[in-house]
């Protein structure tokens, strides 16, 4: 497939000139590099994320006009940008990257009605910022933020799960790189492995009194200790938004949960608050 990147510079200006009966219209079944997903053009994106109210959100936040970029260089991988203004770095407010795929669930705990393999809508990237923020004492960065956060999450994700039953997808999988972003996707996320589930949910439980912000950072420091003092490193794995009825019922299963139970009595863990102290500090210069 030939290297192609799409750029629709100032596609939305201080008024849309979109109508709803534009809304994924004409869609075309050809694999095209300048289409996203290979099926829509950016403009039926854009009125997706209108009627959902990115568009609307994002004016109230002064982020606007917004300009545009889709790489399809490494398709069916795709990373759209979503920037303030103009293309440059320190205007960028959202980073995706996504891509269409079939997984492959290994350990089905001995439950038949499980298919052998499911259809995703795979988010292997996400950042969300409004580069018209910056960080302070009062407001500290989670790790890896370089501004402070949109606070559009729902709406956001919203807009994939409309994308992941508009595109007949069986839910939406994701490998969240950092543990705090595993944390906030449990609300509506679950690992298909119920051992990870487990993990990250005893981590939170271990810890009642420590800040969400305060437990990034330990984590992401390398400052949490379990197994006897073993240090505690962050492996991602593969969580999953469920729209197939079947993983639905997976997750649910008394076998899953048995599963979480078991693996959660095995989990003790501490914090070296002497490792947090030293980290944190360099962590600030």
């Amino acid at each position: 497939m030939r290297k192609q990147e799409t750029k629709e510079k100032n596609l939305i200006g201080k008024k849309s000139v979109i109508s709803d009966k534009d809304i994924l219209s004409g869609l075309m079944n050809d694999k095209g590099t300048s289409l996203f997903l290979g099926k829509y053009a950016l403009n039926e994106v854009l009125v997706v994320m209108r009627k959902r109210n990115f568009l609307a959100e994002a004016q109230k936040r002064h982020l606007w006009p917004l300009d545009f970029t889709l790489d399809s260089s490494e398709f069916p991988l795709q990373k759209l940008r979503i920037y303030y203004g103009s293309q440059k770095p320190e205007n960028l407010i959202v980073d995706l990257k996504i891509r269409e795929g079939r997984f492959q669930i290994k350990n089905k705990l001995g439950l038949g009605f499980l298919r052998p393999e499911y259809d995703f809508l795979i988010l292997e990237w996400l950042t969300l910022q409004n580069p018209l923020l910056n960080f302070d004492q009062k407001r500290t960065p989670l790790p890896g933020q370089e501004h402070p956060g949109l606070s559009l999450g729902k709406k956001v994700l919203d807009i994939f799960v409309y994308l992941a039953r508009l595109t007949r997808k069986d839910g939406l999988l994701a490998s969240p790189a950092y543990f705090h972003n595993a944390l906030l996707f449990s609300r509506c996320f679950h690992f298909i492995n119920p051992a990870k589930e487990a993990e990250v949910q005893a981590i939170r439980k271990s810890f009642p009194h420590v800040s969400f912000k305060e437990l990034a950072w330990v984590v992401h420091l390398n400052c949490l200790r379990w197994q006897g003092n073993k240090v505690y490193e962050w492996e991602a794995e593969e969580e999953v938004y469920a729209l197939d009825k079947s993983l639905k019922k997976y997750f649910d299963s008394s076998q899953y949960k048995d599963k979480m139970k078991e693996s959660e009595k095995n989990h003790h863990f501490t914090i070296d608050w002497e490792c947090y102290k030293k980290k944190i500090v360099n962590s600030e210069k």
